[in-house]
């Protein structure tokens, strides 16, 4: 049957609060619909264009419509959409190679989202016990604040009450303890913990960064102990913070790393890397997943790391954020009482208002895109392809609002 396009924004919301689930809500509490992209830019069907600096949730790394990622998929979708992982799988094992090349890892397992690649992690760490005949050790330890997804296991594994609520009781087996506490870590792994799982940055919890301090002490913890650490580098990778992986910068080498969101620059694909041994564990049968590493969503994934590799990203991501930073903590120093802190590295920014409603309100009143987290945190997650000049517009549109907010 036919679809019918609808023109108007008015139309869309009118039509999804009869057809969607409820569960994103009111969304932003506005009616705002976005059809088309392009780099940083979004346009509504009304034709209004928005500055993303968002990037679908740390998404779209290099902007709305990439040529080359586009180009990539129409090829793609005109040779081969799906084939079972019965069969070998060309782009599959294409990016794969390049992973590897790149990384700490020997061996790459795809699924399709961030929750997938951190469920796959959770069952390969308990798998990797078993098969070490340690039937005791199963526990995992995560972090206050936490986020690694919204299955039943990584919603266990995410440190936070609120979202926990209505779907008790959880998995268990999973405590959690104070981000960068030495002596709650020193405590809490032990001989019963398979996995310790960890963010180099908070993202959910409003761009909290872990201390490379911290993230050394629990490779080493884990080292000593016996337990795997896996490391969620879902937002923070694909070069996000100014290095390829986040933890790169503390000097680590985790197990188990795993990996989405801007993998595929929109595109869904997720997945677990890990060191042959530590792999070999996933045995014929042990896990498996019917669109993992599809055609397209692997080709679309190639396309975005040889763009970044080729064209040398992480070196214009440092640039770009050394700028963002100054600009911003120019405006603290104008506005000392309603900026609390600035987060963050590499083009993940967190800036901590008195409050950052009005704040977040007061951009996309301007036609700006970012993220309010808890009332306090504006998000900022730009694609690699901002410029000065639209860095310009964003802490310039910040000022305004906040001068206009003034007490007299």
């Amino acid at each position: 049957m036919a679809t019918t396009t609808l023109e108007k924004t008015s139309e869309l919301s009118a039509l999804a609060g009869e057809v969607l689930a409820p569960n994103y809500g009111a969304r932003i509490g506005r009616e705002i619909a976005f059809v088309r992209g392009e780099g940083p830019w979004l346009y509504t069907p009304e034709g209004e264009r928005y500055l993303d600096f968002l990037a679908g949730v740390a998404v779209c790394c290099l902007g709305h419509c990439h040529p080359r990622v586009t180009h990539a998929l129409q090829e793609q979708v005109e040779r081969l959409l799906h084939a079972s992982n019965y069969f070998l799988i060309e782009p599959q094992i294409q990016l794969a190679k390049i992973l590897v090349e790149h990384t700490f890892a020997d061996q790459v397992f795809f699924c399709n989202s961030g929750a997938e690649a951190n469920e796959a992690a959770l069952k390969l760490a308990k798998k990797v016990a078993c098969d070490r005949g340690e039937s005791k050790r199963y526990e995992v330890v995560s972090l206050q604040d936490s986020f690694h997804g919204r299955t039943i296991a990584t919603l266990s594994a995410t440190g936070q009450t609120r979202i926990h609520e209505g779907f008790k009781p959880l998995l268990p087996g999973i405590s959690y303890i104070p981000a960068n506490d030495v002596q709650a870590a020193g405590e809490r792994i032990d001989e019963s913990t398979c996995a310790v799982i960890v963010e180099p940055i908070q993202g959910e919890s409003g761009v909290r960064p872990i201390t490379s301090e911290f993230l050394r002490l629990l490779r080493d913890l884990c080292t000593e102990r016996g337990a795997l650490l896996v490391v969620d580098e879902i937002q923070t990778g694909m070069g996000r913070t100014g290095t390829f992986f986040a933890h790169e910068e503390a000097g680590i080498e985790p197990d188990i790393v795993t990996l989405a969101k801007g993998l595929g620059n929109g595109f869904p694909i997720g997945a677990m890397l890990a060191k042959r041994e530590i792999m070999s564990h996933l045995s014929a049968g042990s896990h498996g997943s019917t669109f993992g590493g599809n055609p397209p969503a692997c080709t679309a994934a190639l396309a975005v790391l040889e763009t970044l590799f080729e064209e040398d990203y992480l070196e214009k991501i440092r640039g770009l954020s050394s700028y963002l930073f100054s600009q911003l903590k120019g405006l603290k120093k104008r506005f000392p009482k309603r900026i609390v802190e600035i987060r963050g590295r590499g083009l993940m920014v967190g800036v901590e208002f008195d409050d950052a409603v009005p704040v977040f309100e007061g951009l996309l009143d301007r036609k700006i895109v970012t993220n309010c987290i808890r009332g306090k945190t504006l998000r900022l997650l730009p694609p690699y392809v901002i410029a000065r000049a639209e860095i310009d517009l964003l802490v310039r549109a910040i000022s305004e609002i906040l001068e206009e907010s003034k007490t007299p």
